[in-house]
């Protein structure tokens, strides 16, 4: 009697107890990555703005008060997200995941610009105009974008239209010495003379035997990227287990059946070897290529800032290169992601 009426009580009790009163609530403590993000970014504002600049013999840096401006109104927005990762908010958890991470890069990145600001626009240390302060940048970005944004579209279409040609024919190429010993036979000693040849060395020899240099662009870009596709396509499917074969020949596969549904399939992670690798050739040969014989591009954008000795303009296309180059690798990571997701836990990049 007395042992069921405690449980009875003890089971009312805990029923009549919140959610929330049964956990404790998590104490408050100061996110510190993000304090010294948003100090930092303050420190930045502060620098640009109460701190005067160098005269360098001409008018005054463009964009100076604004890249203050935007510094100060970065750093209210980090220490707006710091209180709420210390208050452990449960909105927009992908934003404060984010923030949490990548909080120890937002204190080098306002501390990188802090420095670059000083050496150049307030003590002058590295000389202009060969060195230009971040807002510069500024200034490229609103006043020259026409241009720079036509060429930005040249060169990417450039560049994957090569990227697609060397892509698709290394890889055609790489599966049939792979496969067909006759085409091996005849095949690998030319791709063995020609591929190590840098594509750049053949620019005098393209330009004339193609009849227009974008053809001749298109060209180079794609010798660069098929010859280390073909070679780790080729290397993929030869590498590829027997027994495989075997089991499907054993089931009544054809011979295309085993090239496309056996061969290709495990040899994927080679080709994305290829790919990136060849990607990453071809970026060089890119630019090499539209500093040579094209009209509009970031190649050509370069070699028209360096002529005219606009510095801050060759600085913005060289960040805008990086951040195009990086974009494509990611999105080739996302494919390989993609493509391979059968093959998650086995292939180890």
């Amino acid at each position: 009697m007395d042992s069921s009426t405690t449980l009875a009580e003890t089971v009312s009790t805990f029923n009549r107890i919140s959610p929330a009163e049964s956990l404790p609530s998590p104490a408050w403590r100061p996110f510190r990555p993000g304090l010294a993000a948003a100090l930092a970014w303050a420190v930045l504002a502060a620098v640009t703005l109460a701190w005067p600049n160098k005269p360098a013999g001409f008018e005054d840096w463009a964009f100076t008060t604004e890249l203050g401006v935007a510094a100060a109104l970065i750093a209210v927005l980090w220490a707006l997200l710091t209180l709420a990762a210390s208050a452990h908010a449960a909105f927009l958890p992908r934003v404060l995941g984010a923030f949490r991470h990548g909080a120890p890069w937002l204190v080098v990145s306002a501390l990188g610009l802090a420095a670059w600001e000083i050496l150049t626009a307030k003590t002058g240390v590295l000389p202009p105009p060969f060195f230009a302060p971040p807002s510069s940048l500024i200034d490229v970005y609103a006043n020259d974008y026409p241009r720079l944004a036509d060429s930005t579209l040249n060169s990417v279409k450039l560049l994957l239209e090569g990227v697609a040609w060397g892509a698709l024919i290394g890889f055609t190429v790489g599966v049939s010495i792979g496969w067909s010993r006759t085409i091996n036979y005849w095949v690998h000693p030319i791709l063995r003379f020609v591929g190590p040849l840098p594509p750049t060395a053949l620019l005098p020899i393209s330009f004339f035997f193609f009849p227009s240099s974008h053809s001749a662009s298109v060209f180079l870009i794609a010798l660069a990227t098929g010859f280390p596709v073909a070679i780790l396509s080729w290397s993929g499917i030869a590498g590829v287990n027997k027994a495989y074969y075997d089991v499907a020949r054993t089931m009544g596969a054809s011979e295309w059946f085993l090239i496309f549904h056996v061969a290709i399939p495990a040899a994927l992670p080679q080709v994305f070897v290829g790919l990136f690798m060849g990607l990453g050739g071809s970026f060089v040969v890119l630019i090499v290529a539209e500093m040579m014989g094209v009209k509009s591009g970031l190649g050509w954008y370069l070699t028209w800032a360096q002529g005219y000795a606009s510095y801050a303009n060759m600085y913005g296309a060289l960040i805008l290169m990086a951040i195009i180059f990086s974009s494509l690798i990611s999105l080739l990571f996302a494919v390989r992601d993609r493509v391979l997701v059968w093959q998650k836990g086995i292939v180890k990049w």
